[in-house]
């Protein structure tokens, strides 16, 4: 299998950012895994983050949604989210549905609200394929997803700087 390649270093660009971080605690020591490493990344770039816990993987869009609101709310508005969050295939085809669900929610909110997202909702197969891919010695997706939303903000900050440079 191929290995993604990993940006080794701080991030750039980022400081300061808010962001809202996700998770879902079905499975407890995975979501702790991936939250560990989103958290050092995170922390890392200094950027600033809030996180909000919900049952599982198909509250996360809803949860989202909801803390977006609230935010605007309260003009703080978040700059990026993390999704965090575990699918295991079971023996049914529930497995499908809360995976396929969760992405197309997530992409529709990031798509709509031009939010900065980063995925890191696992989908697998076992216990074992997910313990490799939390544990932040391992594949370390929470970490991977926080620095899709990171690149994203930077991508969204460098444009916006771009066209008002233009005015």
């Amino acid at each position: 299998m191929a290995r993604a390649r990993r940006r080794i270093g701080k991030e750039t660009g980022v400081k300061d950012a808010r962001i809202l971080v996700v998770e879902a605690r079905y499975y407890d020591v995975i979501a702790d895994m991936l939250l560990r490493g989103a958290q050092r990344v995170l922390k890392d770039a200094e950027a600033t983050f809030d996180v909000v816990t919900v049952p599982g993987a198909l509250e996360i869009p809803a949860a989202i949604m909801i803390a977006l609101h609230g935010s605007e709310a309260r003009d703080e508005p978040y700059e990026g989210v993390v999704a965090l969050g575990c699918v295991i295939r079971g023996e049914t085809s529930h497995y499908d549905i809360v995976a396929g669900e969760s992405a197309r929610a997530i992409m529709d909110i990031s798509i709509a609200r031009d939010m900065p997202m980063g995925n890191g909702i696992l989908t697998v197969d076992t216990d074992a394929q997910a313990r490799a891919r939390a544990r932040p010695t391992g594949e370390d997706k929470g970490a991977g997803a926080a620095r899709a939303a990171l690149a994203l903000v930077r991508l969204k900050r460098r444009l916006i700087r771009e066209a008002r440079a233009r005015r």
